[in-house]
């Protein structure tokens, strides 16, 4: 003998949200204004930081100690297609040559703790 299945019902509720007013959309573009300024800000005093060390400022003795990190790299995306190309065209050691004559490129950050 079956059994009539029975349809379970939820019930659905109504959220209400609160309005978003003018007030909260000012205030979210004021903040995201000042956070432009705040980033121009930053970048602009890392730049100055950055080129006095760069110059041979001393840093005041204290808990903060600022210093910049610099490294070279040589960017070649291409290496492995190059590679490729010279087993294939049989040309011994071209790519070491074209590595060896790539001039890295320098990279200096501003490491401030």
């Amino acid at each position: 003998m079956m059994s009539a299945s029975k349809s379970i019902l939820f019930p659905i509720f109504s959220q209400r949200t609160e309005p978003i007013t003018q007030l909260e959309l000012e205030l979210f573009l004021s903040l995201r204004n000042r956070l432009q300024q705040l980033e121009a800000q930053v970048e602009a005093q890392e730049e100055a930081l950055k080129s006095r060390l760069e110059a041979g400022a001393d840093v005041d003795p204290g808990v903060r100690v600022a210093e910049l990190k610099e490294s070279f790299r040589r960017n070649v995306s291409w290496k492995s297609c190059t590679e490729k190309l010279a087993r294939r065209l049989k040309l011994a050691g071209y790519c070491e040559r074209v590595l060896a004559a790539t001039r890295p490129s320098r990279s200096v950050s501003l490491e401030v703790q």
